[in-house]
């Protein structure tokens, strides 16, 4: 187990520890929360032995093996596979040990490493790392591209798979989902319910935390807390300890009466319907969270825009892309007063260049864009924390909004303005350069609100945003009064705001039918059919392989002697593939005679709920068939004599 006592840890003048203890039993998966600068990843590195504490004890089991996700950014020409493959440590460790005992001419060494590589599994090393880098995004002819010739984000992915490619009992992972799209990330969280070590994961994803984390450890004032549930249920603890200590949270309850006042007048409207929804869902979360939300020292709203044109932009036959090349096209859409739009896709499909393209910062390719009267942008986009002029500090970059953008203010007005964004004292004139990645975020946030659009474009706004704040963004989005249209991989902030989705796919925009749930089952049926095409092309590249090998040997009895130690290898591997694939025929015929039986009369709501966990595990453990059977395929397919 691993047992922290009495720990004290200083960063500078900083007391990030205070006394602090913790036990974590064996095969716990944690998550590690806290604010931005809370000190998670310093109790990280103190964890993995690169600082150590100014007094107390870290007790961890000697022999564990321990994997992190490198935060340094890989440069090398080595191929993809053979990059993540070195993240198996037991397996390089193993074939370090037979190029020393081959150099040393050492018999017994020899057969002692190849002994440990077939422990480590070193026959299936190469098929599991391509399967993690597929699993992760990558198409399968790029998991032998070199490592720089992929970009940042991409590169993070592989640093992911990396970590992933260890056989850890102790696995660390700060902010895994940054750079990962819906389809990566559920991907990943099956992979991580699977795992059997002790995990601890540093994340500001709330549902990515509920599906994979059982133990929730707060760090919050120097201190460490320990939470059994995941973070819906140490939130909810949480707030029933706040509710004890606090009485009075007046604000919040106007906020819900905001709120309430929204519902009453436009429920009975059909055509606000949807919106009228949306702030129900958002009220009922206040009511039960508010403390939780209220004892968080940052809260904000957008102005009320002065016009709401409707619609606010047609798009007619309107094609985007990049340098002349269309990425999405023929999209003939409108954008009305009051929506809430999600906008889902795989990485790479066009959903940033469909907002960059509203938002004016690439050029239209083709069609037509009508905007309404009055209309009124505010563009989150992804690289935005990138454009601040990090030598300037918060008051300089509103000053020079408010004379060049508007609406004017006074000095002292900016001050106030950025006071209620957490900007307070000397740091409104502290370089931008200095600040955190959540307090960039937050002057971002700023100089949206400061603008009073009447249509949000947000493409990833929580990235860099701690869980407080992210709850207060969603908060805002909801009694905003325009436009949204958000692109995010926080499922949390697309269930909470979002009324409505179009789904980029295919080079085109349609609008998606159904709700999240939907999307991450249309994805699964997806990853699916894609799993069943690569095990047919598989099947047919093993025949034609076995075929080309058969025709034109010279030495039929080498050839035969070949072909037998390549059976002989392959049989297992046979058989395991065979229950493989009847397991998965199996787990369908499971799952099509569950779903009939729901759809059927005279279920209770015990057995629909019965049904709907083992409907969720069915999926979980197709997906993990699947991915055994890619693996076992690809080693029968090395083994095909050539």
């Amino acid at each position: 187990m691993i047992v922290l006592k009495n720990i004290t840890l200083r960063r500078g003048t900083k007391v990030v520890l205070q006394d602090a203890s913790v036990t974590l039993q064996p095969g716990e998966k944690v998550g590690l929360i806290g604010r931005n600068g809370a000190g998670k990843s310093s109790l990280f590195s103190l964890l993995a032995q690169r600082l150590q504490s100014d007094a107390g004890d870290v007790s961890i089991p000697p022999r564990w093996r321990m994997a992190e996700v490198a935060q340094s950014m890989p440069e090398t020409d080595q191929p993809a596979t053979d990059f993540v493959l070195e993240g198996d440590t037991r397996l390089m460790e193993a074939n370090a040990a037979l190029a020393a005992a081959e150099a040393a001419d050492d018999g017994n060494a020899m057969a002692e490493a190849h002994q440990a590589i077939a422990e480590a599994g070193g026959f299936e090393a190469r098929p599991k790392a391509q399967a993690l880098l597929m699993g992760l995004g990558f198409r399968i002819d790029q998991v032998d591209d070199p490592v720089n010739s992929f970009s940042g984000g991409w590169r993070m992915r592989l640093q992911l798979a990396r970590a992933l490619m260890c056989p850890a009992d102790l696995m660390l992972l700060d902010e895994p989902t940054n750079h990962l799209d819906l389809d990566a990330l559920v991907w990943l969280e099956a992979w991580l319910q699977r795992y059997e070590g002790t995990m601890i994961v540093i994340s500001h994803d709330r549902e990515f935390l509920d599906a994979i984390t059982k133990v929730t450890v707060h760090l919050d004032e120097a201190r460490l807390t320990r939470y059994t549930g995941n973070y819906t249920a140490f939130e909810e603890m949480r707030a029933e300890r706040l509710v004890q200590a606090q009485a009075n949270y007046a604000k919040q309850q106007e906020r819900m009466a905001h709120l309430q006042k929204f519902i009453d007048r436009f429920k009975a409207k059909a055509s606000k319907a949807k919106q009228a929804q949306s702030r129900v869902k958002a009220l009922a979360r206040m009511e039960k969270l508010g403390p939780v939300l209220t004892s968080s020292d940052f809260q904000f709203e957008f102005r009320e825009p002065v016009s709401l044109p409707n619609p606010m932009l047609a798009f007619s036959m309107m094609t985007c892309g990049y340098d002349g090349v269309p990425i999405v096209h023929d999209i003939n859409r409108s954008v009305l007063a009051g929506q809430r739009i999600g906008i889902l896709g795989a990485n790479g499909q066009g959903k940033s260049t469909l907002v960059k393209t509203i938002a004016k910062d690439i050029p239209l390719i083709s069609g037509e864009v009508t905007e309404g009267k009055g209309l009124s942008i505010g563009y989150f986009a992804q690289q935005e924390l990138d454009v601040l002029q990090l030598d300037d500090g918060p008051l300089m970059h509103m000053v020079r909004l408010a004379r060049d953008v508007g609406p004017p203010g006074r000095e002292q007005e900016l001050r106030d303005f950025l006071g209620s964004f957490r900007f307070v004292g000397d740091m409104v004139t502290q370089s931008v350069g200095s600040l955190s990645g959540g307090e960039k975020a937050r002057l971002v946030l700023a100089m949206l609100v400061w603008q009073r659009p009447n249509l949000l474009l947000m493409d990833e706004p929580t990235n860099h945003l701690d869980l407080t704040t992210r709850e207060a963004l969603s908060m805002a989005l909801n009694e905003f009064e325009g436009t949204v249209m958000l692109v995010s991989h926080d499922r949390a902030l697309l269930r909470e705001v979002c009324d409505e989705f179009w789904l980029v796919s295919g080079g085109e925009v349609k609008p998606f039918d159904g709700d999240l749930d939907d999307y991450q089952k249309w994805l699964l049926e997806t990853s699916r059919e894609m799993a069943k095409a690569a095990r047919e092309a598989g099947s047919a590249k093993v025949k034609a392989q076995k075929a080309a090998a058969s025709a034109g040997k010279d030495d039929r009895k080498a050839s035969a002697q070949q072909r037998q130690k390549a059976a002989d290898q392959a049989k297992p591997l046979k058989t395991e593939l065979a229950q493989v694939e009847r397991r998965i025929e199996t787990l369908s015929q499971e799952k099509a005679n569950i779903e009939a039986a729901a759809a059927g009369a005279g279920v209770s709501p015990a057995q629909r709920v019965e049904q709907g966990k083992r409907l969720k595990q069915i999926d979980v453990d197709t997906a993990a068939a699947e991915s055994r059977w890619l693996e076992l395929t690809e080693a029968l397919d090395a083994l095909s004599p050539p």
